[in-house]
């Protein structure tokens, strides 16, 4: 399996995580804006990474 792609899967993975408990404190107001913010920020940032690591890797065997 190739390095390059399971690191996309995870971090796409933690990106999805991420929005949604990003989304979850939203409608619930449970959280600081600013925290929030930044979570959904970083959780944009490694789920779009995570989807052209492995979108770009190739698959050879």
């Amino acid at each position: 399996m190739n390095v390059k792609r399971t690191f996309g899967t995870i971090l796409t993975v933690l990106g999805i995580i991420g929005l949604i408990y990003t989304g979850i404190a939203i409608i619930q107001h449970s959280g600081n804006v600013t925290t929030l913010t930044v979570v959904g920020i970083i959780a944009v940032i490694f789920f779009f990474t995570g989807i052209s690591l492995v979108r770009v890797t190739k698959d050879e065997a």
